[in-house]
């Protein structure tokens, strides 16, 4: 490429230098002609400019046998001259020329760079401009013809991400790189050394960690779902009996989520059925036992209960249910089994269908205007108070623990399920369950009800049992067991054990998370 761009140099520079020769020549023997009309050097560049653009003024003309010569040189040139300016110019505007000018002129805006242009893209796109109308939407190919064109402005461009952040040149805040589809961070030829990029980038995957590298940040399209479904619909008080029917990707994430974040007394007694092929994750987690009564309801704690026959046969299981979720990954299969819960059996509960539509009428969650948005991809919010969390934790102990940076995958994690659970602790505060926003003036008043009540032991003991019990299932969740000194190798952990058995610095840890409260209203939007 280096190589090229000197040839192309040297052509232009040797051309220049020929016209230049060309039109000092026409000046020097045209000059010394009394009769001629090109006396000086501005005339006999006047007159190539105007021969070789065919405008032909005739106000000027060559008389010398060697002004006939040059000026028959520039006659013959024009043409080649004019097709090469045209088709210059042509490919300038229908190439990346214009768009990559366009991008030079608008360094400091925020760039958000699409590698694809599908529904999930167009999606997320959308929405971010939706919150950031200056923001500036880049995609990494061509517009196909069958393609509708977008409600916000962008530009396409069929060039590489690392291109797009050298027309970046460090300049403005932000240039986030996206690729939507599905493990194409592993397929994707563009892909390739991003992580050498000072950008940050989001890559949808189906598996593996959240964080790759220093800049290279997975997220799971199921967690995303799992994580709307219950932050918009969270379970209640009264809602004992939950009946989950499909148990593929999004049947296993909402589970996971509801085992990590449906924390809501000290006292519940949940039991979760589970319709569908449950060996592998069985398998997995093996350690739920722990914690969970497992296939059989429990009146003390929660209960995992795995069936094996048809949910169709359980007539009055379904009809007692509190909540009903129909979270199968065949979306029409998902709509045959509510059009059939509707028909033939008498339902006392919701009932919550998976559709990647609005249907009015119908209790649904998962559309891609739901899960695909900033807050869900970035996670800017949640993110923070992870961080947050963090600095109040070891701002609480005594002995030494690990900044941000330094805590590997899992411990990350851990500190975002307790920002996670912060909706949760706003709802236990206030003893409200309509919220399901966190808004500043909810967290503040939840803070203002925590500092109000901690000092109450019997208060301050509920609270630290509860989020003792989010961070049990957490722990328990990823395997981990009781040793009595810590080891990441072996996944145990001392505090693995009853509250009643924690030590008093132990039981303060626990209230790193309602304090966060604290820190993290002032930065929500009123």
């Amino acid at each position: 490429m280096k190589k090229k761009r000197n040839l192309y140099l040297c052509f232009i520079i040797i051309a220049i230098a020929a016209y230049f020769c060309l039109v000092t020549l026409l000046y020097c023997s045209e000059s010394a002609d009394s009769n001629a009309t090109i006396q000086t050097f501005g005339d006999a560049l006047w007159y190539s400019l105007v021969t070789l653009t065919t405008v032909g003024y005739g106000d000027l003309i060559p008389v010398t046998p060697l002004g006939h010569l040059v000026g028959m040189i520039f006659l013959l040139s024009s043409a080649g001259i004019m097709v090469t300016l045209l088709g210059g110019v042509v490919s300038f505007v229908t190439s990346e020329g214009l768009p990559l000018l366009m991008l030079s002129l608008q360094r400091r805006r925020n760039w958000y760079y699409f590698a694809d242009c599908g529904v999930e893209s167009d999606t997320l796109a959308a929405n971010i401009y939706k919150e950031e109308p200056d923001a500036l939407i880049i995609y990494g190919e061509r517009r196909g013809s069958h393609e509708e064109i977008p409600n916000y402005p962008c530009l396409y461009l069929s060039v590489s991400p690392d291109r797009i952040v050298a027309k970046k040149k460090n300049t403005g805040t932000k240039c986030r790189i996206f690729l939507m589809k599905e493990n194409d961070i592993s397929v994707n030829s563009r892909a390739v050394n991003l992580h050498e990029l000072p950008v940050e980038v989001y890559a949808r995957t189906t598996n593996g960690h959240d964080k790759l590298s220093g800049n290279i940040h997975f997220f799971h399209s199921y967690k995303c779902c799992a994580r709307q479904y219950w932050r918009s619909k969270p379970l209640c008080l009264h809602e004992n009996t939950i009946v989950l029917i499909g148990f593929g990707n999004y049947g296993r994430n909402l589970l996971e989520q509801a085992i990590l974040a449906n924390i809501i007394s000290i006292e519940q007694h949940v039991a979760y059925h589970i319709f569908g092929d449950a060996g592998d994750f069985l398998k997995i987690h093996y350690r739920l036992d722990q914690l969970f009564a497992m296939d059989r309801v429990s009146e003390t704690g929660d209960s995992l209960i795995f069936h094996g026959e048809s949910w169709a046969e359980n007539h009055s299981l379904l009809e007692r249910a509190h909540r009903i979720i129909i979270c199968d990954d065949d979306e029409q299969k998902g709509w045959s089994i509510f059009w059939t819960l509707n028909n033939y059996y008498k339902i006392s509960g919701r009932i919550d269908l998976r559709s990647s539509r609005k249907t009015p009428g119908v209790s649904f969650f998962g559309t891609n205007e739901d899960i695909y948005t900033s807050q869900q991809i970035i996670r800017t919010e949640l993110n923070k108070a992870a961080v947050t969390i963090n600095e109040i934790f070891r701002r609480s102990v005594s002995y030494p623990t690990l900044a941000w940076d330094e805590l590997d995958d899992l411990h990350r994690q851990s500190k975002i399920a307790a920002a996670d659970h912060l909706l949760m602790k706003t709802r236990i505060l206030l003893e409200d369950e309509t919220i399901t926003e966190l808004t500043a003036h909810a967290v503040k008043k939840a803070y203002e009800k925590y500092c109000a009540t901690r000092k109450m032991e019997a208060a301050r003991e509920k609270y630290r049992k509860l989020d003792h019990m989010r961070w049990l299932r957490f722990y328990v969740y990823y395997n981990w067991s009781y040793g009595s000194a810590r080891n990441d190798i072996k996944r145990e952990h001392p505090m693995l054990c009853p509250y009643e058995e924690l030590s008093p610095e132990r039981k303060l840890e626990r209230d790193a998370a309602w304090e966060l409260m604290g820190s993290i209203y002032p930065s929500l939007d009123p």
